[in-house]
């Protein structure tokens, strides 16, 4: 029986400080990327993506990879990958190696407004000009603890209806919050930018057909391997 991993992934495919032929290879690998993550049965968005100095290249793409067998596929693609072919933007080039490399992204998780959590204060409301709204504490303070973040609500004259809408306006700002910290990291994502490693990719493309280079057996022919070697035990 097969067993499925349904997970969810966000990847950055990345020419990093790289020069316009970078760019033109991440446009390439992106497309191949995708071919890819179709017949895996994948679904994916890509979420962002910045244009290259050149036409038809990126400068940096980020991915979000929903499906079965996520992390067999990002294990032969998350890396530094190569091209070894003639530059088209400068004929006279002599480098013939360019790099560009994928990373995946940890995200900040999303806050869950849990009214265990959630710690409810009385407090008297007042109006503007020192009048009182009423007499009784009927605002309400509503804190979310583990984020320490808070509302205050005087709405109304009634501290259960101030309450309702103390909550609603505490999984706002929590949603913020969020938004804030995506935000954040998707400024950090640009230090991929410079951990591009030369050394060892994981794939090797090459030529202007962009071919890839097989440097090992595939995961399909590596299994089958194992079969017939264990076939092999039992009849000997």
């Amino acid at each position: 029986m097969k067993h499925k991993n349904n997970t969810s992934a966000i990847i950055q495919l990345t020419a990093g400080r790289g020069p316009a032929e970078c760019c033109w290879v991440v446009a390439k690998v992106l497309k191949a990327f995708l071919n890819d993550c179709k017949s895996y049965g994948m679904d994916y968005t890509i979420l962002h993506s910045e244009a290259g100095s050149e036409n038809r290249t990126i400068q940096s793409v980020t991915v979000q990879l929903t499906g079965d067998n996520t992390t067999e596929l990002l294990s032969t693609w998350l890396g530094t990958i190569q091209w070894v072919g003639t530059s088209s933007f400068r004929k006279n080039h002599k480098r013939k190696n360019w790099f560009v490399g994928m990373f995946q992204i940890d995200l900040p998780s999303e806050i869950k407004l849990d009214l265990k959590e959630v710690q409810f204060q009385a407090i008297r409301s007042s109006g503007p000009g020192g009048q009182h709204v009423n007499k009784v504490s009927s605002a309400i303070r509503a804190t979310h603890l583990p984020s320490e973040t808070f509302a205050v609500v005087m709405d109304t004259r009634s501290q259960h209806q101030n309450k309702k809408i103390a909550i609603a306006r505490l999984t706002e700002k929590l949603q913020d919050l969020h938004t804030t910290e995506l935000k954040k990291q998707a400024t950090q994502q640009w230090e991929n930018h410079l951990q591009l490693q030369r050394g060892n990719p994981i794939r090797v493309f090459k030529g202007s057909d962009f071919k890839q280079q097989k440097k090992e057996k595939t995961r399909k022919s590596e299994r089958q391997g194992v079969k017939n070697n264990l076939k092999k035990e039992l009849w000997d």
